[in-house]
């Protein structure tokens, strides 16, 4: 696997490569809040081969730089630039709670340029995260006075219960919260706190019933931030979407179990 930067109309997006270049459909990864494209890893190591494998930090997490707007709207007109300056034209989108939001405006806007759709622990339009929607509005008032890192801090401690095996899933956390820890991280960290809250437009906003491309439903049975039930909910919405319900695994599905994200996108990519 090699990592770089793309440029996109003036500000960098970082991603890694991995896979078979030119065979089968081209799969890209998204993460969701508060991630980064170390959340695919263990997914990514043990892809099967086939198929390539592209895997991005969204603006303003990570490696990548911060974004034009904090918005699913930017960001999927970002995923679409990326696809372009990679000369994918096409390709099974995977994303991961606001990742799966992002896929879903992507195919929305530009369903000529989805083959398959993946959506873990992805919540309906107007759902926002159960916990994490209240530590967003109550963390807020003090984003701009609390010291470098104690946002971060506060998240991570709310975050972890997201994790089947918190422990073991540490380090990826600490991976991917580590660029919220300074003073410019702390107001990036506050921004995408405010995208979570339910007032925000971007939680409101309805995505229409998806285009007939091939779709996958993924959750942890208990996932603590969008009950089961939402799940159901999401694949009435998406004609002839399949659900599979993962017993013991929490929010962070691609830690919790890789090898049944792998067996899904395999079924899925062969639809």
């Amino acid at each position: 696997m090699r990592g770089e930067f793309v440029d996109i109309r003036g500000f960098r997006v970082y991603y890694y490569a991995a896979g078979s270049r030119g065979v089968g459909d081209p799969v890209v990864f998204l993460h969701g809040f508060p991630t980064s494209s170390r959340l695919w890893h263990a997914v990514v190591r043990d892809f099967p081969p086939g198929h390539r494998l592209v895997v991005c930090d969204l603006p303003g997490f990570g490696r990548s730089d911060p974004p034009r707007a904090f918005s699913v709207g930017s960001w999927a007109s970002d995923i679409v630039g990326m696809l372009d300056e990679l000369r994918i034209p096409r390709a099974c989108l995977v994303g991961h709670g606001l990742g799966g939001t992002i896929a879903r405006r992507v195919l929305q806007e530009a369903p000529s340029r989805v083959t398959h759709l993946a959506l873990l622990a992805t919540p309906p339009s107007g759902v926002a995260p159960r916990h994490l929607a209240r530590l967003a509005r109550l963390l807020l008032p003090l984003a701009e006075r609390a010291p470098p890192g104690f946002l971060a801090g506060l998240v991570q401690g709310s975050v972890l219960r997201g994790f089947a095996d918190p422990e073991r899933s540490r380090l990826t956390l600490d991976t991917c919260l580590q660029p919220f820890t300074t003073q410019a991280g702390r107001r990036l960290l506050a921004s995408h706190l405010r995208v979570l809250t339910p007032s925000s437009g971007e939680t409101a906003r309805t995505i229409s019933t998806d285009p007939r491309v091939p779709t996958a439903i993924l959750w942890g049975g208990a996932d603590p931030f969008y009950p089961p039930a939402l799940a159901e909910q999401l694949r009435d919405a998406i004609p002839d979407a399949t659900l599979e319900i993962i017993p013991g695994a929490s929010h962070f599905i691609p830690e919790d179990a890789p090898e049944r994200v792998i067996a899904t996108l395999n079924a899925l990519l062969a639809r």
